[in-house]
């Protein structure tokens, strides 16, 4: 009726919202809290939730340990063999007692392991990230994220400025590559050349390319996934979309690998071009949670034109809800990619949909071998 008052309703509360504020509030008081920390059956718990709150408020010194490691190539250095203090402290130029302070750091982060007086040798986790250089790739340009993130609400808020992480990732500024140049491109295609050779094992040990003829790439940065799969599937013909500058860097490298005769090279945007046709499977590698849906629901459609009937897409990339240590994953691509300026964390739910609406049929999510670091998801056009 004109005029008249309209009243809001209040939504119901369920039974698990009722159940969860109850708990909320019992975990939120002091007095709980002491007597959870002093009872034997609960005391494992208080303990385990006190350690989670801790390493959330030392996370920024844990990474930063880390870059630092990293920064000094200290694993590297370590390789051979333990050094003690005043070696590691001569090479990295600094005072032993700061060299200290940073290897015990590290140890207690299993990066280092203390070895005898005064000597330090690889941790289990500093050796492991010995042997994926990508990882310590990826620390290295976390410098442009730690930049943006000094002010993090500033960041959520949107408040313009200058994002180095965008600028890194150049094509988050310039969708169509037209301002990019060799300088510009290198220093990202570095990053996931680096990366991608953990990333393409992982991929192509869930899906092998025996079966199809030919893959096209897309978004295939300098040929690394491209070169993996061409070892994999030595019947595969291979081609590959990037963007121009791009596609530069790709075309030099895979020469070098001597694919040159197995490769066609095809540069442009997806955002403006249609894809090359003639594969009968599509690879898109770490490229659909940098862009935002709608661009994906083009790309998804440019993908399934480009196939024959009964091609495959193959989607790899980390993957919200996955197994594995997500949760983590799901934290850090929200901010990242926040900073980035586009793109979003999807779960595989959610990318099955993109995929359907897209008109793709048949859609498999797959097992892998470290889903926190990739998962799979095969389609049918």
């Amino acid at each position: 009726m004109p005029g008249a008052i309209r009243h809001n309703t209040p939504a119901p509360v369920s039974f698990g919202d009722r159940w969860r504020g109850w708990r909320d509030g019992l975990l939120a008081s002091a007095a709980f809290q002491r007597w959870a920390a002093a009872f034997p059956l609960t005391r494992p718990i208080a303990r385990k939730r006190a350690a989670q709150l801790f390493d959330l408020c030392a996370g920024f010194v844990y990474s930063q340990t880390l870059a630092a490691c990293v920064q000094l190539d200290l694993f590297e250095g370590l390789r051979s063999g333990p050094r003690d203090v005043a070696t590691l402290a001569s090479r990295a130029a600094m005072a032993p007692d700061a060299m200290l302070s940073l290897c015990e750091a590290a140890s207690a982060l299993q990066l280092l392991e203390r070895r005898g007086a005064a000597r330090y040798g690889l941790g289990p986790l500093g050796a492991a990230l010995v042997g994926n250089p990508g990882i310590a790739a990826m620390v290295r340009h976390h410098a442009a994220l730690y930049a943006d993130l000094t002010d993090p609400v500033a960041l959520l808020r949107g408040h313009d400025r200058q994002r180095r992480l965008a600028q890194y990732w150049p094509y988050a500024l310039d969708k169509t590559g037209d301002a990019l140049t060799p300088d510009s491109v290198a220093p990202y295609t570095a990053l996931m050349a680096a990366s991608q050779p953990m990333i393409a094992d992982i991929v192509l040990a869930a899906y092998p390319l025996s079966g199809h003829r030919c893959l096209l790439d897309v978004g295939g940065g300098d040929g690394s996934f491209l070169a993996a799969a061409a070892r994999a599937a030595p019947q595969l013909q291979l081609k590959l979309f990037d963007l121009p500058e791009v596609a530069a860097i790709a075309k030099e490298r895979l020469a070098k690998a001597g694919l040159a005769d197995r490769v066609t090279i095809t540069a442009g945007s997806f955002y403006d071009d249609a894809l090359p046709t003639g594969a009968d499977v599509i690879s898109l590698i770490r490229v659909v949670h940098d862009h935002d849906d709608d661009a994906v629901a083009r790309l998804l459609a440019k993908v399934r034109a480009a196939l024959p009937d009964d091609g495959v897409l193959l989607l790899g990339e980390p993957m919200r809800e996955a197994a594995g240590g997500a949760d983590g994953v799901s934290a850090y691509f929200e901010i990242y990619l926040r900073a980035m300026g586009q793109g979003r964390p999807r779960s595989a739910a959610r990318l099955r949909d993109l995929l359907q609406a897209a008109g793709f049929s048949q859609v498999r999510v797959l097992r892998t071998r470290i889903p926190l670091i990739a998962s799979v998801i095969v389609a049918k056009s």
